[in-house]
């Protein structure tokens, strides 16, 4: 949010705070994005990391300097970005602005902020690297209806809880396991609320091919590259 790093809570982005962590000082994406790596074992040459665009998610310009810095930072990294795109348009868009090097990430359409477009073909038909967040808060965040049309959703998908985002509350397995059943093959990654290892095992026992996670390694709750 505003070309730093923030604190997610719960969705309530009015309120979310430059982060503090206890892998790195300050609140520079390169430099947190770097600290999340080696906390988890690995290093610029390769994992995933996810990336919410909040100011292009509340209506405002997208930060493409700020993923493009990531992405020439990190050149091995596959960046996931969500920067509100409302339809492939606004993803082409997108990439069409990014300095020097346009791959190396994939979309994510979220469900919050997907256009409506009835009858018509999904903005990711066409993009085999596109993602879809079915976004939930109190329940779905869905203007576009794409919830209800399992059929068109594409390979890859997150069940993002945001209201277990940083809260500490446990992961929101309920849900995610739902969505998991009406996925049938595709890849499908959770999001919000894992504490520890045993959440995380909790998670995959669900059906999870993987879980975002932040707020637990950034307090030192979960520490993976030291076996867990």
């Amino acid at each position: 949010m505003g070309g730093r790093v923030v604190h997610a809570v719960r969705g309530e982005r009015r309120a979310y705070r430059p982060i503090e962590s206890a892998l790195v000082a300050g609140d520079d994406p390169v430099a947190v994005a770097r600290a999340l790596l080696r906390a988890v074992g690995t290093s610029t040459g390769g994992g995933v990391l996810y990336l919410a665009d909040l100011d292009a998610i509340q209506g405002a310009a997208a930060q493409h300097e700020v993923v493009a810095a990531l992405l020439e930072a990190l050149p091995g990294v596959e960046l996931w970005v969500d920067a509100g795109f409302a339809d492939a348009d606004a993803v082409r868009g997108f990439a069409g602005r990014l300095r020097r090097r346009p791959t190396g990430w994939r979309p994510v359409y979220g469900s919050e902020t997907l256009s409506r477009n009835p009858g018509g073909a999904p903005p990711w038909q066409d993009d085999a690297r596109a993602i879809l967040s079915l976004d939930h808060r109190g329940g779905p965040l869905d203007p576009a209806g794409c919830w209800q049309r399992p059929e068109q959703w594409p390979a890859t998908l997150i069940v993002m809880t945001l209201e277990r985002v940083g809260s500490g509350g446990g992961p929101d397995l309920a849900t995610f396991a739902a969505q998991r059943r009406r996925a049938g093959g595709r890849r499908c990654f959770g999001a919000g609320g894992i504490r520890d290892a045993r959440d995380l095992d909790a998670a995959a026992a669900a059906g999870a091919d993987g879980w975002l996670v932040a707020s637990a390694l950034h307090d030192g709750r979960l520490r993976p590259a030291a076996g867990g």
